[in-house]
């Protein structure tokens, strides 16, 4: 686990545009089995979280359309509600940072480390807008 003053300004990143951080995993059960749109961002301390992911996520999130519900949950501090939330995202194997978008509890849409790393944030949220303006 990171120290809290570390991980919160990479928290507050997302929650200022509307996300919801999940602490535990009934939370992220509770906010993955609802009906409606749910978008997940896994959120991380490294560098490509910092200069790609939530770059990416927060440039998304203001597009015209946009899921119902937006989540966070922390890579490295909150486990249960990390490893609860990568539960859905099977068989994607476990990243941070990823992102993923669930309709009526089902994932419809994937991005993994691998596509987050050496792609611009703009690259990035476009990809996610796509799946907002089809699934949302």
């Amino acid at each position: 686990m990171y120290p809290e003053y570390l991980v919160e300004p990479m928290r507050a990143e997302l929650t200022k545009v509307g996300f919801e951080e999940m602490k535990t995993a009934e939370e992220v059960d509770n906010a993955l089995t609802a009906e409606g749109t749910v978008f997940v961002v896994v959120n991380s301390v490294c560098g490509c979280a910092a200069a790609n992911a939530r770059p990416a996520a927060r440039l998304a999130a203001s597009n015209e359309k946009h899921p119902d519900k937006m989540i966070t949950v922390f890579a490295g501090m909150e486990k249960d509600a990390v490893d609860r939330a990568r539960s859905y995202m099977m068989p994607f194997p476990p990243s941070s940072p990823a992102m993923a978008l669930f309709k009526d509890g089902k994932l419809v849409h994937m991005i993994e480390r691998h596509q987050i790393e050496g792609r611009p944030a703009q690259m990035i949220a476009e990809n996610l807008m796509g799946a907002f303006d089809q699934y949302c």
